[in-house]
């Protein structure tokens, strides 16, 4: 006590008033007062109270400063959550009125104000000889937030237009978004969750014209979305085998990729060129390798024949050819999502034991479906003429004048995404299966203990999912008109959103697990910004570089 109050103003010092200084006393004579008079039960009794009630004031002390603290670090966090939203609205969309001549020449009323709020928290926190780190928490909103207020006055158009919708519809959206933001905070202490927000996704269609304009599609995306609800519903991945779940998915994988390589073969579009069918044929023969490697790695491990060089050989090329083959594939919308998805499918196949196999297969399926069902909803909004979607081209950079305003449909899209990002981490694990992966996984490349090669192969494992979503909403990005930029803002509010979440849901008290877990959770959703970043770059790699062996290259034009 005395250590905090030295280092805090008196008028707003307040002691644990269950243990003053005077009740310490009284304690204390009341306890040598029973010794002196033998009565050792009532003075152990009264000794146990006074050290409740000790530990209860350490905690009190030790925690005092955070209420203060956690609204700084709220401040901050809505201050930042609020300054991205301005900038989506001042930078993407139609509502955010030009700043005129006189807007540029008055005095800014605002930065008086906040120059005065930091020099009176820098007074204070010298006053009570605050650690640094407590200027940085106290002093970090008020740069955001006069950045927000600086331009706030330039998106005034907002505000109407929100007031002119009905209030239900309003209050309806937002308790949507609201809703769907806690399904995805639960399917952190869940998986189960998911399962309802991928069933309330399957219904999406039905409450939008899309019934009416593509039936089989819609069919296809309830379809697909109850079916990748189920994976949330299994228990996760663990050390029990069932290798012809793993022989099924790779034949199932086989027999859509010939489907698509012949639907192309027979295209009418003779932009695809003959010579770049090669690619895909190796990546069947490798969808087909792995699946025979798995099986015939899995027999010889039970016969204790141990791991077939061959086998070894053949399963590291596969996993190598994965990072080049796709960038040999044309950068046709289609084309390259066919080529990704049939290299990270057949390294896939060589690294699961079990009902995972089918996971990437489903969810792939229905990324296809999603930009499907993307396009059309443009073409019933109203926007301006798209191209079909066979000739999209990931290499060519969209015109900005080619670039359309944000809507309130690419909330959605974005929500879907995060939504999605989340089902391919929690679709078939949890990070206590992360931590205790099955060894078994990685036997096709290696049998002897090695852990960061094995971590590695694990990490890839997970990642691999994370790609297949990328791809689909960098898709859906070029097929929209949209700039990159524009989603990714709104994807970093929703995270922000989740972020703030998780932070009042930090512990402190109970088991490590539990306070281990709760810290997890935050670290997670925290680092899940920069994550995205990383994983954007790759993507762009991966969906718009092209390695040219054969001759000269040819250009595909929007």
């Amino acid at each position: 006590m005395a250590q905090k109050k030295a280092t805090t103003l008196n008028i707003l010092f307040t002691p644990f008033k269950p243990l003053t200084n005077s009740r310490q006393l009284d304690f204390l004579r009341s306890a040598r007062l029973y010794i002196k008079q033998q009565k050792y039960d009532e003075a152990i009794t009264v000794c146990r109270t006074l050290i409740d009630l000790a530990l209860e004031g350490l905690s009190y002390y030790h925690t005092y400063d955070r209420f203060f603290l956690g609204v700084s670090v709220v401040l901050g966090f809505v201050g930042w959550t609020s300054y991205i939203i301005v900038m989506i609205i001042k930078n993407h969309t139609s509502f955010c009125k030009p700043a005129s001549q006189i807007d540029k020449l008055s005095k800014d009323p605002f930065r008086g104000t906040f120059i005065v709020a930091g020099v009176l928290i820098t007074c204070f926190l010298l006053i009570q000889a605050s650690p640094w780190t407590y200027y940085i928490y106290c002093l970090l909103p008020v740069p955001v937030w006069y950045a927000v207020m600086r331009e706030c006055r330039r998106t005034q158009g907002i505000v109407s237009l929100v007031t002119a919708n009905p209030f239900c519809q309003s209050f309806g959206l937002l308790l949507l978004f609201a809703l769907g933001i806690e399904i995805m905070v639960l399917s952190f202490f869940y998986r189960s969750v998911l399962t309802l927000g991928l069933i309330a996704f399957a219904g999406w269609p039905l409450f939008t014209k899309l019934w009416t304009q593509t039936r089989v599609m819609t069919v296809c995306w309830i379809v697909l979305c109850l079916l990748l609800a189920v994976f949330p519903l299994m228990p996760v991945v663990g050390r029990k085998q069932n290798i012809s779940l793993v022989l099924s998915s790779g034949l199932v994988t086989f027999l859509i990729a010939s489907l698509c390589l012949r639907l192309l073969s027979k295209s009418k579009d003779k932009s695809t060129d003959k010579k770049y069918f090669v690619a895909f044929t190796y990546q069947m023969l490798c969808v087909a390798l792995s699946t025979y490697i798995l099986n015939s790695t899995h027999s010889s491990l039970e016969l204790k024949q141990g791991l077939p060089l061959a086998n070894q050989l053949i399963s590291w090329g596969i996993l190598a050819s994965s990072f080049v083959v796709p960038l040999l594939s044309e950068t046709l919308l289609f084309q390259r999502l066919l080529s990704i998805f049939l290299s990270l499918m057949s390294t896939y196949l060589l690294v699961s034991t079990g009902y995972e196999a089918f996971f990437p297969l489903v969810l792939s399926c229905l990324m296809f479906v999603w930009i499907v069902v993307e396009q059309e909803t443009l073409s019933h909004h109203g926007s301006s003429p798209v191209q079909k979607l066979v000739t999209f081209d990931f290499s060519c950079a969209l015109d900005i004048t080619q670039l359309r305003h944000l809507q309130l449909d690419d909330i959605r899209r974005s929500f879907f995404f995060i939504f999605f990002i989340v089902t391919a981490f929690f679709g078939t694990g949890n990070i206590a299966s992360i931590n205790s992966f099955d060894p078994a996984s990685v036997y096709c490349f290696l049998t002897v203990f090695n852990p960061f090669v094995m971590g590695a192969l694990m990490m890839w494992k997970i990642l691999i999912p994370f790609v297949l979503v990328s791809c689909a909403f960098e898709a859906i990005q070029l097929s929209s008109l949209l700039s990159s930029k524009s989603l990714f803002l709104i994807v970093l509010v929703i995270s922000d959103i989740m972020a703030l979440h998780f932070f009042f849901l930090v512990k402190d008290y109970g088991s490590w697990l539990d306070i281990g877990t709760s810290i997890s959770h935050y670290v997670i959703v925290m680092s899940m910004t920069i994550f995205l970043m990383l994983l954007s770059v790759f993507v762009q790699v991966l969906t718009t570089k092209r390695v040219h062996l054969w001759g000269k290259p040819k250009h595909h034009w929007l």
